[in-house]
């Protein structure tokens, strides 16, 4: 008997059990539709993770100083050490954050406003709609100017009405010279929820004569880690203590984060995992009771000449064709939920991998076959004489 004569004893079988066949392909249904779903969600949820670094920049590099005893490092020994090191470092702009009250007229929100320099724009890909971005006469003067996003612009202005018009920081105003291009929805906490003004401005607003920190670019994504090195020396010899620095690059933090997103896929297909396994003791359960149920057939047909290997092939296969379906059905289920997942957490298009699905489909099928083998053996074992005296 070959192998599509046993496939079609196979599907009759299935088919003249419906419930129990069903019920039988849960526990795998369930497994692969969970391993497709959280393989497809952590593979989106990184790609969006990994597409927002890659727009801030992943030639980027961010310092972090804490002063001490003294020592610091102003911005123009920061600029000097970039014109030294040229090949490496493309930008640097001083990064200085004031906290408080944004007010224009009875609108006020609490929020943060970013001392930057006049090259941060193009260091972070940000482009200006309306107006400009900060200058150098603006750093120069510490003039009291502000770039604001459409969040800010819809706020306190009303669109294309901002260019021009006062907006005050803890009462400070600041003469708005710059709305920046809509990114997202405009909504708070958004890439559209920003303030910049000149980095000199921040550090009299906030009260403060020292930078702490720093956004530099290297020259290219190639020379990154050069350029984080040559930073790491040029901090140490001002600092003296590689305590009182950090610098870590966007590349980094994208390594770190693929490697910490895999790390938890890992583990959330592991314990998805464990319904396939309760799936195949299932199957090997199901195809245990119909080897007892199905006794006298096996007689009969040993009677009548069918070899062990043949009574094995078919409950082999059987077990196969049931995992096989209820993995086909997993699939289906588990790449519908992803997309429709990944539109309403991650507001994104998710398209499930072409490598999990044979990976699952192939798991589905080796399952069965697996946990198959057992009652097939059982089955392909059954003396003809006494399984012809079953009742």
């Amino acid at each position: 008997m070959g192998i599509g004569k046993c496939f079609k004893m196979a599907m009759a079988t299935i088919w003249s059990s419906k419930v129990r066949s069903f019920l039988t392909m849960l526990g795998i249904i369930i497994g692969i539709a969970a391993v497709i779903i959280l393989v497809s969600l952590m593979g989106g949820l990184t790609q969006q993770l990994t597409d927002m670094f890659a727009e801030i920049g992943t030639n980027t590099i961010q310092v972090s100083i804490t002063p001490r005893n003294g020592k610091k490092v102003d911005p123009d020994e920061f600029y000097k050490f970039a014109e030294d090191n040229k090949n490496l470092v493309s930008d640097v702009s001083p990064y200085v954050t004031v906290t408080g009250t944004l007010k224009c007229g009875t609108e006020n929100e609490t929020g943060s406003v970013n001392g930057v320099s006049e090259s941060f724009d193009k260091m972070k890909m940000m482009n200006v709609e309306q107006g400009r971005f900060i200058q150098y006469s603006d750093i120069a003067s510490k003039s009291k100017t502000c770039v604001i996003g459409t969040y800010q612009e819809e706020k306190f202005f009303g669109k294309g009405q901002a260019v021009g018009k006062k907006l005050k920081l803890n009462g400070v105003p600041l003469t708005v010279v710059g709305v920046f291009e809509q990114k997202e929805d405009s909504s708070s906490v958004s890439g559209d929820d920003a303030v910049y003004i000149p980095y000199t401005t921040a550090i009299k607003l906030g009260k403060s004569s020292v930078v702490t920190v720093y956004t530099v670019n290297a020259v290219d994504e190639e020379h990154v880690e050069a350029a984080s090195s040559a930073i790491k020396q040029f901090l140490n010899k001002k600092m003296g203590d590689e305590k009182y620095y950090m610098v870590i690059s966007m590349k980094e933090m994208i390594d770190q984060m693929s490697t910490m997103m895999n790390s938890m896929q890992t583990v959330l297909v592991c314990i998805a995992g464990i319904s396939l396994l309760v799936g195949g003791i299932g199957i090997m359960n199901i195809m245990l009771v119909s080897v007892t149920e199905r006794t006298r057939e096996i007689g009969i047909r040993k009677s009548l000449g069918a070899k062990q290997k043949n009574i094995m092939m078919q409950f082999v296969i059987e077990a196969g064709t049931v995992s096989c379906i209820g993995g086909v059905i997993g699939i289906i289920l588990g790449a519908l939920v992803a997309v429709g997942a990944g539109k309403l957490l991650l507001n994104t298009t998710i398209t499930p991998s072409v490598t999990s699905i044979i990976v699952a489909f192939s798991v589905s099928v080796a399952i069965g076959i697996g946990f198959g083998y057992l009652p097939a053996k059982k089955a392909a074992q059954l003396n003809p004489i006494d399984a012809l005296r079953y009742d």
